[in-house]
């Protein structure tokens, strides 16, 4: 990683341009998590280097933000049984809370996002929840370096572009052990259908189950938490599958 350009602004530039932060309580099924994220997000749209990495490459701080499909993964992480050991890598991690839900359970995770300011957030929010089993890395899922191989991927709400659908399917070819698993959630934005059209001639095993999550008392969103393997991994076709 040591060639490494993230097409993101320098964290330096952006993290002193916010005045204040928030902390807020995340509800995901019986547990509470803390994040702690800017409170004054928006006022990042006018910043000159976010500007001129939108140029670079459609560059927005997404990550600023707590989305649906992140509660999702959140809940099916917690749903999952976890051998001891397990090592997770979370994709495009944003604030942190998938890997912190995996946290919870035992897991090890590394936080992994082209954006060093998300990172920061999401050690930081790891750390506020009283974890120390993680590490973090700046990766670029769309040009990962060779031979990264992880027993599991998380990822949440990264198919809002048709130009993603083959670099992720891509990394996750590439980046799964053998007999490992990526768990992949959406809101079933508008290229979730090319999305399974993809997965489905990509040779990926796969299984789909309906989700939804939103803040207690507030509006649940509907979408769907993917189950992708390497074919080898499974001894059956793969299912599709729904449930609430």
């Amino acid at each position: 990683m040591e060639n490494f350009i993230s097409p993101a602004p320098p964290p330096e530039e952006i993290l002193s341009h916010l005045r204040s932060t928030k902390r807020e309580k995340v509800y995901i099924e019986d547990r509470t998590f803390l994040l702690e994220r800017p409170e004054d997000s928006e006022k990042l749209m006018d910043h000159p280097s976010v500007h001129a990495a939108f140029v670079r490459d459609e560059y927005m701080p997404y990550w600023t933000d707590l989305w649906p499909a992140s509660r999702m993964l959140a809940r099916a992480i917690l749903h999952e049984p976890w051998p001891a050991n397990t090592v997770a890598l979370e994709i495009g991690c944003g604030l942190g809370l998938p890997g912190i839900a995996a946290l919870s359970r035992g897991v090890n995770v590394v936080f992994s996002d082209y954006d060093a300011s998300a990172l920061k957030f999401a050690a930081r929010n790891a750390k506020l929840n009283g974890f120390s089993n993680f590490k973090t890395l700046q990766l670029d899922w769309r040009r990962p370096p060779e031979g990264l191989k992880y027993s599991v991927i998380l990822a949440s709400d990264l198919i809002y572009e048709v130009r993603n659908l083959e670099p992720l399917i891509q990394f996750v070819q590439r980046g799964l052990t053998p007999d490992g698993f990526c768990l992949l959630s959406d809101v079933d934005r508008k290229p979730a259908q090319a999305f399974r059209e993809a997965l489905a001639n990509s040779g990926l095993a796969y299984s789909m189950k309906m989700m939804r999550a939103g803040e207690p008392g507030g509006n649940r969103v509907k979408g769907t938490v993917y189950r992708l393997s390497l074919p080898n991994a499974v001894a059956t076709a793969p299912t599709h599958s729904s449930a609430s």
